[in-house]
């Protein structure tokens, strides 16, 4: 019997991805939009501390263990921004969010003229049993490329049809999702998160 664990999340395109991936080590995932309470408040200054965050607050509401993640993307050029403001990039300081492709826009426009556009995908996903947990399991995943001049694919969400894989020699949204589900940052905090998991279920079960 799957063991059921609310992801703290209201992106579709990460439950998607995190469903199928996380299914093949014995959880039932459960999207939070499943519960009718309101989304935890980001206020974190990293990637942990946000993730932290976002666990602790779905487990508070729904009584079950809670997976969350926060990402994001660093450009080198911009000293690591826009980092954990990558999704609400380009928001103004009302709190209208304006979207993926106002992000993509803006972080085009800030780029013009720049050659060294390495960038990097980051991932921190936290597992924790409960809203006490002291010691939720941490994980961390790395996803190295560059950012393209335009926009390519039609996969994917976020920041994918700019961001140039170098080892697949394409663009993050025109990868296929059985392979990007191998190699991007959230693959390998996931698979890390799954090996976890199941060492630690290995233990209680004994």
């Amino acid at each position: 019997m799957k063991k059921k664990v609310v992801l703290a999340t209201g992106n579709p395109g990460k439950v998607k991805e995190m469903q199928s991936q996380l299914e093949d080590f014995g959880y039932e995932v459960i999207a939070q939009s499943t519960y009718n309470f309101e989304e935890a408040v980001e206020d974190g200054l990293s990637f942990v501390e946000n993730a932290l965050i976002k666990a602790r607050h779905a487990c508070k509401y729904t009584g079950l263990p809670a997976i969350a993640d926060d990402s994001g993307l660093e450009v080198d050029a911009l000293q690591g921004a826009p980092g954990i403001y990558s999704s609400r990039f380009a928001d103004g300081p009302s709190e209208h969010h304006r979207g993926d492709q106002a992000n993509n826009t803006k972080l085009l426009n800030k780029l013009k003229g720049i050659e060294k556009r390495t960038a990097r995908f980051q991932c921190v996903i936290v597992y924790m049993e409960h809203e006490l947990d002291p010691t939720p399991i941490i994980c961390e995943g790395t996803w190295e490329g560059s950012i393209a001049n335009i926009e390519k694919g039609d996969f994917g969400f976020g920041y994918d049809p700019l961001f140039y894989v170098t080892d697949q020699q394409c663009h993050a949204a025109e990868l296929d999702s059985k392979i990007k589900n191998k190699i991007s940052h959230r693959a390998q905090a996931i698979d890390k998160l799954g090996q976890r998991l199941q060492s630690n279920n290995a233990r209680t079960s004994h």
